[in-house]
């Protein structure tokens, strides 16, 4: 009588799993993914460098923003990007789309070159450790911006918004990307085990924060500014494109614009805002699931769009694309 229980039993468990397969699949791939990312000791040898696989993936993972940053960078300052500055590195990738040259006065031009390189050693800095993938493609076309601005005010910008038309702009635009990168490192951190990992992290993290204070005190500088032809200030630009990424996000504040109410600047002292930080002015962190939420904007990781029209890549990425194409395969 026990036995035959004891078999009835399992024949009810894969029948309930045979009629929610479908979610299932959904659902487990990216959440077998994610427990993996526990600390770990499983070694790969990666180009003679011992790390752990949760690393590899991470900073496999971490090749995506890296890519997005060089192309952004380099051909809003010099109207060419890493298929010019370093070939190598793009492995046959697809040249992003709109790619441009900003109008850029003297001195900001040379600090976004500079920003533009400096991105391009971190490149190669990452796939001396993890070999990697070829450039995904990307989209940093002036569409795409005037898309993320529209949907930052929730109203239509008239005439849509153009990064590449003036300094400003492109200050703004430059505003959106290198903060979520900081944001994602600095949760990976806490993943990390082996020294050659956490040097590496810790000089790009280094470089990447100051690149975003670089960017946000240019635009400090002007945050009473009317941005030219919106009627809307620096500030106002700011404030709405960390909401926005707060929203994509789905995970509450974790980024804040130029000028704060009193109550969040830092000590409840001041308003003004040069870095954005929590209560204690340490650095926010998002999972690899908000960073995929925010650079697709879509609010959603396993919808690929935004700056990469295909998903990005690498093996994290890829088990969070993998639930969409199931779904739209099978659904």
């Amino acid at each position: 009588m026990h036995a035959s229980s004891t078999t009835n039993k399992k024949k009810m468990a894969v029948t309930i799993i045979s009629k929610s397969s479908k979610s299932f699949v959904i659902m487990l791939f990216p959440l077998l993914v994610l427990l993996s990312y526990t600390p770990n000791m499983v070694l790969v040898r990666s180009d003679n460098t011992t790390i752990t696989q949760t690393e590899k993936d991470l900073f496999e993972f971490a090749l995506n923003f890296a890519y997005l940053e060089c192309e952004f960078f380099l051909n809003g300052a010099l109207g060419y990007g890493l298929d010019v500055v370093a070939p190598k590195l793009v492995e046959g990738g697809p040249p992003p789309i709109g790619a441009k040259r900003a109008n850029l006065g003297p001195l900001v031009k040379d600090l976004m070159s500079q920003i533009g390189y400096q991105y391009t050693g971190q490149l190669r800095a990452k796939k001396r450790i993890v070999k990697g993938f070829p450039r995904p493609l990307l989209n940093i076309s002036s569409e795409l911006f005037a898309q993320l601005m529209d949907n930052a005010f929730e109203r239509p910008l008239v005439p849509p918004f153009d990064p590449y038309v003036n300094e400003i702009n492109f200050l703004l635009a430059s505003y959106v990307i290198p903060y979520i990168g900081v944001t994602g490192l600095t949760n990976a951190n806490i993943l990390l085990e082996t020294p050659t990992a956490k040097a590496l992290l810790a000089g790009i993290l280094g470089m990447e924060s100051g690149q975003d204070g670089v960017i946000r005190t240019l635009l400090y500088e002007h945050r009473a500014r009317l941005v030219d032809p919106y009627k809307e200030s620096v500030e106002e630009f700011t404030n709405r494109i960390s909401e926005l990424r707060n929203k994509l996000g789905r995970e509450g504040l974790k980024d804040e614009g130029l000028v704060v109410p009193k109550e969040l600047g830092a000590e409840g002292k001041v308003s003004g805002n040069i870095l954005s930080g929590n209560n204690d002015s340490l650095q926010y962190g998002r999972t690899a699931p908000e960073l995929l939420r925010i650079v697709y904007l879509t609010g959603n990781e396993s919808r690929p769009g935004g700056f990469f029209p295909k998903g990005a890549d690498g093996v994290l990425a890829k088990s969070f694309l993998a639930s969409y194409i199931y779904f739209n395969n099978y659904n």
